[in-house]
């Protein structure tokens, strides 16, 4: 059977964080309500259409899917499994927030079949954390990661951010410290971006307030002892901004770069079925070769183990050198790839600087 990933957007939170673009917003309970019904008819509408595949992971995402109420969760999973064919062995996601969650939340999460929870803490200060308008302090996120592990749970994600406002590689430090002590299996280290439209760009976008944010070469260190840190307490970098014990990599973080078929469910998820991409509410558009060709580099080498030339020869017919040899060629003189028999991959240089590399992957 074909293999399908699936992931259900929630776009509620109690508050919006000040750096967030994301498609989410505080809401009333009936209007959370009317959301989780239209969803679960949303979901069943594509019984006929999935009957060919088995669904190897599924992702709640947000927004802050914890605040939802047990029994709006346990619709979502009814919905899901009277429609979708699961893996028994499926990896099974929901984000979440400290201040959200509670034990009969996670008792229900376990029945449902949840096996991973990713931790939203960003930050270990209290003074980093309110800055980010974060609803929690770092005595809450350690209630909440206390809770899961004594409910059980085997497999949590903790979300770390750098070039926070005010951030010191000293508090950055200190909060990657306390965050390995923890021991999660998997950490998601990500660096702030100043999106439009947000509280931070009127504050810090085209440059303004900048002494207020750590400077280019302090963000550079504080991403070195990122790796540093992690690897000393046993995480491997398996992508761009992840880490992971052995063995607990994200299937479904791994499926995006490897472009498995995923169905996106919830307002603005997307999708890519059938060579077919589309946002909800947009009709499907048909990929071009070229955009799959584009696609299979520039998702494939975030990936630390990078892209297999004999993958894309099976998938497209074709030597990749054919679309890529000069590039290839320029790229590993400029020691920003490795190439090796089978084997495509970004350097620790070209990682530094990967949004170039995987730009030069359009053709």
């Amino acid at each position: 059977m074909r293999q399908l990933e699936v992931y259900i957007h929630i776009p509620f939170c109690i508050s919006k964080c000040k750096y967030c673009d994301f498609l989410s917003a505080p809401a009333s309970g009936e209007k959370r309500q009317k959301y989780v019904d239209d969803l679960c008819r949303k979901i069943c509408e594509w019984k006929e259409t999935v009957k060919e595949y088995q669904v190897v992971s599924i992702f709640l995402g947000g927004g802050t899917p914890s605040i939802l109420t047990s029994e709006q969760t346990g619709s979502i999973f009814g919905a899901l499994r009277d429609t979708f064919r699961i893996s028994s062995d499926a990896e099974i996601t929901t984000e979440m927030n400290p201040g959200t969650v509670t034990e009969e939340k996670l008792r229900v999460y376990k029945k449902l079949g949840i096996n991973r929870l990713s931790i939203g803490l960003q930050t270990a200060d209290d003074k980093e954390l309110k800055c980010l308008g974060r609803i929690h302090t770092y005595e809450e996120f350690l209630t909440t990661y206390q809770m899961a592990r004594n409910m059980g749970f085997g497999n949590i994600n903790i979300d770390l951010m750098t070039a926070i406002p005010h951030q010191t590689m000293e508090s950055y430090e200190n909060t990657l410290k306390k965050v390995v002590e923890l021991n999660p299996e998997h950490i998601s280290a990500y660096s702030l971006i100043i999106e439009e439209g947000t509280p931070f760009y009127e504050r810090y976008g085209e440059g303004r307030c900048a002494e207020e944010l750590p400077d280019e070469d302090t963000e550079r260190e504080m991403y070195a002892r990122t790796k540093e840190i992690l690897k000393e307490h046993g995480y491997e970098r398996y992508e761009i901004s992840n880490y992971a014990k052995e063995g607990y990599a994200c299937r479904h973080n791994l499926g995006y770069w490897d472009r498995v078929e995923y169905l996106g469910i919830g307002d603005g998820a997307a999708s890519f079925l059938d060579h077919k991409r589309w946002n909800q509410g947009e009709e499907p558009a048909a990929l071009t070769e070229k955009e799959e060709i584009e696609e299979f580099m520039f998702l494939g080498l975030r990936k630390t183990k990078g892209i297999s030339r004999k993958k894309f020869l099976e998938m497209f017919g074709k030597e990749i050198e054919i679309y890529y040899g000069n590039l290839l060629v320029k790229l590993e003189r400029d020691q920003l790839i490795t190439v090796s028999e089978d084997m495509i991959a970004l350097t620790e240089k070209g990682i530094d600087v990967s949004n170039y590399v995987l730009s030069q992957f359009l053709l």
